[in-house]
């Protein structure tokens, strides 16, 4: 055993320690292994994290119009469009400064659509900046905020889409 024991440490001091070719090539296949599964779960848990911050974004605006009809004699705001900007965070107004003005802020790159339909019912929908998916709430319908099959903003409020 003592004798081993002095054949490695000889080995150590004359300089032949260290990893060989193959033992390093398998160190960077694992690594390379390991990145090709991450990489795309964290691509998809990002995209999911848009999307929902697109679907609170709507809810955000739902209650500011909820809030806007309650402040000004039961009427609701004018067609609004706001346009996501990527990386910065814009509101949502509803109303003129001299009404009471409600504001929702958007996350950056979301875009929402508010839009009358009839006296006493609006729709709002709203995207991320991918655009893939459209999230809508109708007040006639009530309820939450749903994923909608509509492929653009204009689809979903039933108007040309929104510049």
């Amino acid at each position: 055993m003592q004798e081993t024991l002095r054949r490695m440490q000889k080995k150590r001091a004359a300089g032949e320690g260290g990893f060989t070719l193959v033992e390093l090539l398998v160190v960077v296949v694992i690594i390379g292994v390991l990145v090709a599964i991450a990489v795309p779960m964290y691509l998809n848990y990002r995209k999911g994290a848009a999307n929902k911050s697109a679907e609170s974004d709507v809810r955000a605006a739902v209650s500011a119009v909820e809030q806007f009809y309650t402040e000004n004699g039961n009427k609701y705001p004018d067609d609004v469009v706001t346009p996501g900007a990527v990386g910065v965070k814009v509101t949502f107004k509803l109303g003129a400064a001299t009404d009471g003005q409600q504001v929702a802020t958007l996350s950056p790159g979301n875009t929402l659509v508010y839009k009358q339909l009839t006296t006493g019912t609006y729709r709002i929908c709203g995207m991320n900046e991918d655009g893939k998916v459209v999230y809508k709430y109708e007040s006639a319908v009530g309820g939450s905020v749903k994923k909608t099959s509509d492929a653009n903003l204009g689809d979903c409020i039933g108007a040309a889409a929104p510049a």
